[in-house]
Order: C-alpha cells, then structure tokens, then sequence
C-alpha cells in the first residue's frame, strides 16, 4: 500500500520559513517524478513545485527564488524549504508521486492527506 505523508506545516509570520517533509511508505521515489502542490481555501490545487523523472526541478513563478525542493531518495523522503513566506503562500500543501508526473495535478496518481502552511501579516 502507498503512503505519502507530509508533516511541517503550522503557522508563521511573514517573512519567516518552514520546511515540509513528505515521507513516502509502499513507493520508491528514485523511480518517480515527485511534486508540491497547494490549495487555498476556494480555490483549485496549483502547482509549486516538481522534482521530473529527468531530474530537473520546476518551480511556479510565484515561488521561484524563495521554495526549494529537494529529496533523499535513501530516507524515501521529499523536502520543500519555504523561505521569505507570504501571507498569499496560505494553503494546504500537498506531495504527490507518479513515474512520469509534472506540473499538472492530474498527471498524479498519489498523494498525501496534506499539511496546512498558515503565513500572518
């Protein structure tokens, strides 16, 4: 059974930074393309940011310069650094895996239960 399970969300003020951890069980990511995704209350799921099966990292224009991902693929574990936060980066964060994901959601297979990221102005 696959299990991806995200933990490091809470409440910061803007400016501030979080670091995201995604855990995957039942699922190698070394054989997956791996993504962040967000969504804000009333609004669809959008993309953040992607690790791609040919190992190149995307990142949305709206948090390019201030979010890195990075994975180990030995711990099976997906990192998001979220550095100079926003109060508009509010959502509830989302990893996903699938062999040949992208930046659209749908391409996604699975996907943890989510972590909610809180930024207070």
């Amino acid at each position: 059974q696959v299990r991806l399970v995200e933990s490091g969300g809470g409440l910061v003020q803007a400016g501030g930074s979080l670091r995201l951890s995604c855990a995957a069980s039942g699922r190698t990511f070394s054989s997956d393309a791996t993504g962040w995704f967000r969504q804000a209350p009333g609004k669809e799921r959008e993309f953040v940011a992607a690790l791609n099966w040919s190992g190149r990292t995307v990142y949305a224009n709206s948090v390019k310069g201030r979010f890195t991902l990075s994975r180990d693929n030995a711990k099976n574990t997906m990192y998001l650094q979220m550095n100079n936060l926003k109060p508009e980066d509010t959502a509830v964060y989302y990893c996903a895996a699938e062999p040949l994901g992208s930046i659209v959601a749908t391409t996604y297979n699975y996907w943890g239960q989510g972590t909610q990221v809180t930024v207070s102005s």
